[in-house]
C-alpha cells in the first residue's frame, strides 16, 4: 500500500518549538516526529510516502530527500491550511488504490497493523484506529458517536460538547471512496475540510466503515508538553523491551 503523510501545519500550538520548523521536524527522543512516523508505516509495508507539506516545507524535503529507508517519497504541497480533507486531495493524483494515511503529527507505539489486516480481510471503505480520551481532552480531535451496538454512527471533528469520548487517532486506511467523498465536503465552522465529515459521508451513504480499538498508546504532539510526555513514554517502552530482550537472552543461555 501507499502512505499518506499529513504534514502540511504550522503548528502553532507548539510555539517556540516551531519558529524555524514545521510540527513534523519537532524532535521527540532525538529524532523528528516524521521520522517516527516514516518508521511506523514503512514496518507496515508501505510501498511509497506521499507527504504534504506545507509550512516551511524545505526543512522536511531538504532533510528526507526523495527516499526513506529505500522507500520513495513523493511531495505535495497545501498552500493553505485549508483542513485534512483537503490536504488529502493535494495527493488525489498520486493515489493508485487502498491507501494508509497517517496525521505527521503523532507518534504511535500502537496496532497499526490490525488497522491494515482490517482493510484487507473486510474489504471495508475506511478503517480507523480509535480511542477513549479524557472527556475534557475530547473536543481536540475527531469524535465518534456510537449506538447501542457500538457502532460508529457519526464523526464530528472537535466538537465543542462532544457526543462521546471515543476519537480518532490519526491513522487510517481508506479506499479510493474517501477522495470522492473529500471533493464532497463543505467547509466547517472553522473554515476547514475535515476529513471527519469524509468520514461521516462514507458513513451516511451505506459504505463500510471499520473502526479499531487502540491496543498500545499514542501522543498527538500538539503542545510542548506532549512531546515531553511522548519522550517520556518512548523511554518507558524502550525500557520494557530491553528488559524483554535481556530475559530472553537469559533464557536462550539457560
Amino acid at each position: 500500500m501507499q502512505a499518506v503523510v499529513i504534514a502540511a501545519g504550522e503548528g502553532t500550538r507548539l510555539r517556540p518549538l516551531t519558529e524555524d520548523k514545521p510540527k513534523g521536524m519537532v524532535e521527540v527522543a532525538g529524532k523528528p516526529i516524521l521520522t517516527h512516523c516514516f518508521e511506523n508505516l514503512v514496518e507496515l509495508g508501505a510501498e511509497e510516502l506521499i507527504v504534504v507539506v506545507g509550512y516551511k516545507k524545505e526543512k522536511i524535503i531538504e532533510h528526507y530527500d526523495d527516499a526513506f529507508e529505500g522507500v520513495p517519497i513523493t511531495y505535495t504541497h497545501q498552500r493553505e491550511p485549508l483542513g485534512i480533507a483537503h490536504a488529502l486531495l493535494t495527493a488525489e493524483d498520486h493515489i493508485e488504490d487502498d491507501f494508509m494515511m497517517m496525521l505527521g503529527d503523532n507518534v504511535f507505539r500502537a496496532n497499526l497493523e490490525d488497522v491494515v489486516n482490517r482493510q484487507a480481510e473486510s474489504r471495508a471503505d475506511a478503517a480507523f484506529l480509535v480511542e477513549e480520551v479524557p472527556w475534557e481532552e475530547a473536543s481536540r480531535y475527531g469524535v465518534c458517536d456510537t449506538n447501542k451496538y457500538g457502532e460508529i454512527t457519526d464523526v464530528v471533528e472537535k466538537p465543542d460538547d462532544p457526543p462521546s469520548n471515543l476519537v480518532m487517532t490519526g491513522f487510517y486506511t481508506f479506499t479510493p471512496a474517501i477522495l470522492h467523498a473529500c471533493h464532497l465536503v463543505q467547509p466547517s465552522d472553522r473554515g476547514e475540510y475535515e476529513i471527519s465529515d469524509a468520514i461521516d459521508l462514507l458513513i451516511h451513504s451505506g459504505r463500510t466503515i471499520d473502526a479499531i480499538r487502540m491496543d498500545g498508546w499514542r501522543t498527538d504532539v500538539g503542545y510542548p508538553e506532549d512531546r515531553d510526555a511522548a519522550e517520556q513514554r518512548l523511554r518507558e517502552a524502550d525500557a520494557v523491551e530491553t528488559d524483554d530482550d535481556s530475559e530472553q537472552a537469559d533464557a536462550t543461555a539457560e
